[in-house]
């Protein structure tokens, strides 16, 4: 595997754990009840001998667990993995941004309070901005895995009393943002920049001299936020969904 290109394939990846996780010949099988796209999609990187069989064996894993099959195809992606996808019908969803900045703070934090887990109100505010479209499928609550994803690997959370939230996640010389949510009655105020301030600050403060964050190519709104923040594409990636 090319760690250079698959860099941020392992960035997000680790920042975002998938609770289920079944590695084969190299790719890994992430499952957390169909909450999140990135935690229940194949990360599929480096060479593959035999690539359709590889493909066959995915597709039976989450036919076993009652999931479609999801591929997340990002830089560091097997290749011609995209291809192969596509031949088997996989439609392209969700085309999604890496973006990227140094330093990781520009001494323009706001002030907030960083605690080291996310508080009942922070969770609240999440999941009411994110986690509409997440429904509770077994004996666990949706919102529960998205918990449990939250807390897999240590990281910041930020919030606003008048509702916007924030995670960060300190991985070496990088800051990853994630969680980035203001609630609809109060956006176009300034909070998510706010937020993003005191989350870069708190990752400089760490040792982390760069960061990254992943939005999707749709969402307009937050890519002007980040793009005035200092924010500027890196890569992209996208997931394959099978019809």
């Amino acid at each position: 595997m090319d760690e250079e290109s698959a860099r941020f394939d392992l960035l997000v990846d680790e920042a975002w754990p998938a609770p289920g996780r079944v590695e084969a010949a190299g790719w890994v099988y992430r499952h957390a009840e169909g909450v999140t796209k990135r935690a229940n999609s194949v990360l599929a990187l480096g060479e593959c001998a035999d690539l359709p069989r590889a493909v066959d064996r995915a597709e039976r894993f989450y036919a076993d667990l009652g999931q479609p099959c999801v591929f997340s195809v990002g830089m560091g992606a097997t290749p011609g993995l995209d291809e192969e996808l596509g031949r088997r019908g996989y439609r392209i969803v969700d085309p999604t941004l890496v973006m990227t900045r140094t330093p990781a703070s520009a001494g323009l934090a706001a002030g907030a309070v960083v605690e080291d887990a996310p508080s009942e109100r922070w969770l609240r505010t999440w999941w009411g901005v994110d986690g509409g479209r997440h429904r509770d499928t077994g004996d666990v609550p949706a919102r529960t895995w998205g918990e449990r994803i939250l807390t897999g690997v240590p990281a910041g959370y930020v919030l606003l009393d008048e509702g916007a939230v924030g995670r960060a996640v300190p991985q070496g010389r990088w800051v990853g943002i994630y969680c980035m949510a203001v609630e609809p009655r109060v956006r176009r105020r300034g909070l998510g920049a706010a937020v993003l301030r005191t989350l870069l600050d708190w990752g400089g403060r760490r040792g982390a001299d760069s960061a990254y964050l992943v939005v999707t190519e749709a969402n307009a709104a937050a890519r002007a936020l980040y793009e005035r923040e200092g924010f500027t594409v890196e890569g992209r990636y996208h997931y394959r969904v099978r019809p």
